[in-house]
C-alpha cells in the first residue's frame, strides 16, 4: 500500500500538469505523512540533496558548451568533420555524425548537440539534395552520442542517483566506447543509404585548406583534450575538469573567436542558470523521493518482484530494456535516471551487474528515448530546425532504431565495451 501511495500520488499529479521535478518532492511529502514521518525530515533530506561537490561538475559542463556552441566551436568542429569524410557519397551525413562526435565531447548534451549542428548541417543537406526528414533523422539520432561521451551531465546525474557510489571519471570513461560505437553504426547506415540512394558526393578539400580549417578549429578542439586528457592523466577529477574547461571556453569564445559579444554574455549565462537550476531542483526533490522509497523498501521489494520472474541474469537484462525503452517515451532522461536508478540499483547488485555497465545501458536506453515520440525533446528539436512534423519523421526513422537497438544489445551484452577503459585506468 506504501509504494501505491508513492507511485500513485506522482502519477495523479504529473497527470494534472505539475512539473515533474515537483511532482517528486510533493509525493515524496505525501508518503512520508502517510508513514508517519515527520516533515522535517524531508526538508532536511531534500536540503542535502543540493550540496554535493560533485554537483558542480553539471553547471560546469552545460556554461562550457553553451560558451563553445555561442563562440563558433560548432561550425569550426563541423569544417574540421568535412576534412574528413565530406567528399565521400553521403558526404555531408557523414560531416553531421563525425560532428555530432566532436562536439558532444563538449556539450554533453543530446538536445543542444541538435540545436547547435543541425541548425548548420540540416539546411546545408537540404540544399544539396539530400531528404528533409533524412537529414533531420540523422542529426537527432546522431546527437545521442553525447549522452555517452564525456562529459555528458547525465553521467553525473546517474552518479548522484545511485548516492554517489558510481565514479563519475569512471562513467566518463565508461562512456566512449560505446559512444563511438554509436556513431560508427549510424555511420555504415548513412553509407549504406547514401549508395542506396545516390544520394551527393562532396567536394574534396584541398591540402592547404585543410590545414587551415585543422588549425582554425585547434583551439575549440582542446576542449576535449582538457576534458577527456585531465580525466584520464589523474590531473583533474571529473568537477575539476569541468572548471578548467569552462575558464578555458570563456577565454576561447571572448578573446580568440570572439563571436559571442561582451553584452550577449548576461542572456547566455541566464540561459545556463534556468537549465542548471531546473536540473538542481529535480536531484534536491529526487533525493527526498529516495528517501521515501528507502523507507518503505520500495527498491527490496523490486528484487523481489524482479527475481520472481527470472534469476537469469540476461533474461533480466532484457526486460530492463524493453522498460526503459517504453518508460523513455513518456519521461525525459534526468527524472528516469533520477527516479529507477535507486529501485534498480539493489536489484543489478543482486544480479552482479557492474553499477558502470547498468549506467551505460541505462544512459543508451533512455537516450533513445530522446528520439522516440511521444516526448522526444531531441526529435522536437530537430523537427523545429528541419521544419517537419514529428509524425514525418517517425515514418521514416525505423532503420536508425534498427542500429540503435543492436548497438543497444552490444552494450547491454558485451560488458567490456564499457568496462575495459575504467579498469584500465583504475588506480
Amino acid at each position: 500500500m506504501d509504494a501505491l501511495v508513492l507511485i500513485g500520488s506522482f502519477a495523479i499529479i504529473c497527470a494534472i500538469g505539475v512539473p515533474v521535478a515537483y511532482a517528486l518532492g510533493l509525493s515524496a511529502i505525501v508518503t512520508l505523512m502517510w508513514i508517519g514521518v515527520p516533515l522535517e525530515a524531508a526538508m532536511i533530506r531534500l536540503s542535502s540533496g543540493f550540496s554535493g561537490f560533485s554537483l558542480l561538475a553539471i553547471p560546469f559542463f552545460v556554461l562550457t558548451g553553451a560558451l563553445m556552441a555561442e563562440g563558433g566551436a560548432a561550425r569550426r568542429l563541423i569544417n574540421l568533420a568535412q576534412v574528413f569524410v565530406g567528399f565521400i557519397r553521403g558526404g555531408l551525413t557523414l560531416v553531421t555524425v563525425l560532428a555530432s562526435t566532436f562536439f558532444g565531447c563538449i556539450s554533453g548534451s543530446s538536445v543542444a548537440d541538435t540545436a547547435s549542428i543541425g541548425s548548420v548541417m540540416i539546411p546545408q543537406m537540404i540544399r544539396n539534395g539530400y531528404p528533409r526528414i533524412f537529414a533531420v533523422n540523422v542529426t537527432i539520432c546522431s546527437s545521442l552520442q553525447a549522452i555517452l561521451l564525456p562529459p555528458s551531465h547525465n553521467s553525473v546525474i546517474y552518479s548522484i542517483a545511485a548516492g554517489g557510489t558510481v565514479s563519475i571519471a569512471h562513467l566518463f570513461l565508461a562512456g566512449i566506447f560505446p559512444g563511438v560505437l554509436l556513431g560508427v553504426a549510424i555511420m555504415a547506415l548513412c553509407l549504406l543509404l547514401s549508395h542506396r540512394n545516390n544520394y551527393p558526393k562532396g567536394e574534396l578539400v584541398s591540402p592547404r585548406q585543410a590545414l587551415r580549417i585543422a588549425l582554425d578549429s585547434l583551439w575549440g578542439f582542446f576542449t576535449i583534450v582538457i576534458i577527456i586528457g585531465g580525466i584520464l592523466s589523474g590531473i583533474f577529477t571529473a568537477t575539476e575538469a569541468g572548471s578548467v574547461a569552462c575558464l578555458y571556453a570563456f577565454f576561447i569564445t571572448m578573446f580568440v573567436y570572439r563571436e559571442c559579444k561582451w553584452r550577449d554574455l548576461p542572456k547566455l549565462v541566464a540561459r545556463v542558470a534556468r537549465t542548471v537550476g531546473m536540473v538542481m531542483i529535480m536531484i534536491g526533490f529526487s533525493v527526498a523521493f529516495a528517501y521515501a522509497m528507502a523507507l518503505i523498501q520500495l527498491p527490496a521489494k523490486a528484487t523481489e518482484f524482479f527475481l520472481s520472474i527470472s534469476d537469469n541474469k540476461y533474461v533480466f537484462l532484457i526486460l530492463i530494456n524493453i522498460l526503459l525503452l517504453l518508460l523513455g517515451t513518456f519521461m525525459d532522461l534526468a527524472p528516469m535516471l533520477l527516479i529507477c536508478t535507486p529501485i534498480l540499483l539493489p536489484v543489478i547488485m543482486k544480479f552482479g551487474i557492474d553499477p558502470v555497465h547498468f549506467g551505460m545501458i541505462m544512459l543508451l536506453n533512455l537516450g533513445i528515448g530522446l528520439v522516440t515520440p511521444p516526448v522526444g525533446p531531441t526529435m522536437v528539436v530537430g523537427c523545429a530546425i528541419g521544419r517537419v512534423t514529428m509524425e514525418q519523421i517517425t515514418r521514416h526513422i525505423w532503420p536508425f532504431y534498427v542500429v540503435m537497438t543492436a548497438v543497444l544489445l552490444l552494450v547491454t551484452y558485451v560488458p567490456a565495451l564499457s568496462l575495459w577503459l575504467p579498469s584500465f585506468f583504475k588506480p
